[in-house]
C-alpha cells in the first residue's frame, strides 16, 4: 500500500479518536498489562537532558519527563488533533514543548545530533517505513544517545482465546498490511516480527542493550474473573520494549 493512503488512514482514524485516547498508554506505562518505567528504569535520571517524544499523542509521556526535569521536551505525532491536546495539556501543567504535526518517516525539521534521548511509547508500529523512521531518529540523537520504545508484541495479533484455549489464528510470519474498523474508523496497520525491528536498528547503528516482554505481576497473579485479555496475557506478551544506543 502506498505510504501516504496509510498515513491519510491512520491520521483519520487519530484525529477522530484523539479525545478518547487522552492520556491512555503513556509514561510511567509502556504498554497493556506490561511491566512499567518504575520497574524498569531504562530512562534513569533525565534532568538536564533534551528528549524527544515519537508519536507523542496527548503529551502525558512529555509532562512525565518534564516532571523528572528534563531540559527539552520536543514531541512529533501525526495525528493534528493530538497536537492540539498535547499543547494545551503541556501548557495547562506549566511546561513548554516543541511539538511537530508530521508522520515519523518525513524531514519535518528536527535537529540533528542534537538529543540524548529519543522515546516512543506505543507509537513505532504505526511507521509505514521503518527503516526510514529508525535511521530518522539515529540521526536525531547524540552519539551514544538512547532510543527507548514499546509497541504490541507480534504473537499478540497472532493468538486468540477460543473456549479458554490460546488458538493462533493468524501467522507470525505475516508482515503484510491489514486494515480493520475500530471506534467505527478505519486503521491500517502491519505484524512485524520482533527480528524486524532488532535488524532495522542495527542497520540504523544502533545496539540493543535491553528488551523486555513481560506481562506485569498483578495480571500473572490473577486467578479468577479473567478477561480474554487477561488470559492471554498469562501465557504470552502483549507488548514489549526496546532499549537501544546510538554507536
Amino acid at each position: 500500500m502506498a505510504n501516504k493512503s496509510i498515513h491519510d488512514t491512520n491520521k483519520n482514524y487519530w484525529d477522530n479518536t484523539a479525545d478518547e485516547w487522552f492520556g491512555v498508554t503513556a509514561l510511567p506505562t509502556y504498554g497493556v498489562q506490561f511491566i512499567t518505567e518504575d520497574e524498569l528504569n531504562l530512562f534513569g535520571d533525565v534532568s538536564g537532558k533534551k528528549l524527544l517524544d515519537i508519536g507523542c499523542g496527548s503529551g502525558h509521556s512529555l509532562k512525565y519527563h518534564g516532571d523528572h526535569k528534563a531540559a527539552e521536551l520536543w514531541g512529533l505525532d501525526m495525528s493534528t488533533k493530538q497536537i492540539e491536546n498535547a499543547d494545551k495539556y503541556l501548557k495547562e501543567c506549566g511546561y513548554s514543548a516543541k511539538l511537530i504535526n508530521a508522520p515519523m518517516e518525513v524531514d519535518a525539521g528536527i535537529p540533528l545530533d542534537y538529543f540524548d534521548y529519543v522515546y516512543s511509547i506505543y507509537a513505532v508500529g504505526w511507521a509505514t517505513d521503518l527503516q526510514c523512521t529508525f535511521d530518522r531518529i539515529a540521526s536525531y540523537l547524540k552519539k551514544d544517545g538512547v532510543f527507548i520504545f514499546s509497541w504490541k508484541h507480534p504473537l499478540h495479533h497472532c493468538v486468540i482465546v477460543e473456549d479458554d484455549k490460546l488458538i493462533f489464528d493468524k501467522s507470525y510470519f505475516d508482515e503484510s498490511w491489514f486494515t480493520y474498523l475500530n471506534d467505527g474508523f478505519a486503521i491500517t496497520l502491519c505484524n512485524r516480527k520482533i527480528p524486524t525491528y532488532i535488524n532495522a536498528l542495527a542497520k540504523a547503528g544502533f545496539v540493543v542493550e535491553y528488551m523486555a516482554e513481560e506481562t506485569d505481576k498483578e495480571t500473572m497473579l490473577a486467578t479468577s474473573d479473567l478477561s480474554e485479555r487477561s488470559k492471554k496475557a498469562k501465557m504470552l506478551p502483549l507488548s514489549f520494549v526496546i532499549k537501544a544506543r546510538k554507536l
